[in-house]
């Protein structure tokens, strides 16, 4: 591992204050809160920004609201969003399985939120990516998952996006114009170097989750103790009795952002969660992930455990107990 580049420290005490930083800085500049994925990229030079803007000391990044619905401070380290009374299920889950609990003592909401895409040609040393004529997300200019692209596929790997975004999550971000929110789908596009719809110059400052749904989260990755995930789904619904009134089905680890499956949601709105209807919707979910090869694991088998892992979700929200298979499933790779 190699030291840390030079780099001047910012520490601001407004939202304002550090949007104004990054305004004056420009690309020479990024956010930095508890650094977890920014300083290992930083050593191997994955980013060598200039000035790092601190968000530590922001304390309104701290908040939490907790009424009709539930208001999260981006700033909150991840073992704090487990703190939170009436967490959703799905958000609980996702949450609970980043890393290690050192790391999400250190790691926050908004930093997953805004996690660096990854892929195998990219997460390396600088000289075996420098022997390989590096690759096109950091200065390439070939895709060697896939050499005809022109677009860098490298994956998302946040695990809180997918939870969000089925529970039909908004994201509120401040910059220069001033404050807007996003459902937190948007914050994303599919594109593995330019992945974030955040301006330049907008600070993701809070989320802002709907009361009201049923919510479940299933992470697959190599270690079940501590990885990131190679496939991430996430479902909540909204019953009326034993129907379906409405349905939100997210995946990640599969595209270079995570998304709404809406065939799904769609399909299963007015539907009762029989055994028929999840291996039907759990075959229209399947039938959206497309791995690449750019992640641990064959990805033909990842695609088929797609189906598996929709149908776990949803056997969950049925009610179904699924402490068995979360065990067996949290140690097959470990």
């Amino acid at each position: 591992m190699m030291r840390l580049p030079w780099f001047e420290y910012r520490a601001p005490r407004t939202v304002a204050e550090a949007s104004a930083i990054l305004a004056a800085e420009g690309p020479q500049a990024m956010l930095i809160a508890g650094g977890t994925d920014l300083l290992p990229n930083m050593k191997r030079r994955h980013q060598t920004p200039k000035v790092l803007v601190s968000l530590k000391g922001i304390s309104a990044l701290k908040d939490v609201a907790n009424g009709s619905g539930l208001t999260l401070g981006a700033g909150l380290t991840l073992t704090e969003v487990l703190d939170v009374d009436k967490l959703p299920a799905a958000l609980r889950q996702a949450a609970g399985q980043i890393a290690t609990s050192h790391l999400r003592n250190m790691g926050t909401l908004g930093g997953n939120l805004c996690l660096d895409t990854r892929c195998t040609y990219y997460n390396q040393n600088y000289e075996w990516r420098q022997a390989i004529g590096f690759c096109l997300k950091k200065e390439g200019e070939t895709c060697w998952v896939a050499t005809a692209s022109k677009r860098c596929v490298a994956v998302s790997s946040t695990d809180t996006a997918p939870a969000l975004i089925a529970l039909n999550a908004r994201a509120v971000l401040q910059g220069g114009a001033g404050e807007r929110e996003v459902p937190v789908e948007a914050l994303y596009r599919n594109d593995g170097i330019d992945y974030l719809a955040r301006k330049a110059d907008e600070v993701l400052t809070k989320v802002v989750v709907p009361a009201g749904w049923k919510s479940t989260y299933w992470k697959l990755r190599r270690r079940g103790s501590f990885d990131f995930p190679i496939l991430g789904i996430a479902a909540a619904v909204k019953m009326a009795g034993d129907v379906v009134e409405e349905a939100r089905v997210a995946l990640g680890a599969v595209a270079s952002r995570p998304f709404l499956v809406d065939k799904a949601g769609d399909f299963l709105k007015g539907k009762k969660l029989t055994d028929d209807v999840i291996a039907e919707a759990a075959s229209l979910i399947a039938s959206r992930a497309k791995p690449m090869d750019n992640t641990d694991m064959d990805l033909y088998w990842r695609k088929e455990v797609a189906d598996d892992f929709a149908a776990y979700a949803l056997k969950e929200l049925r009610g179904d107990d699924m402490s068995v298979t979360r065990r067996r499933i949290s140690r097959m790779h470990a």
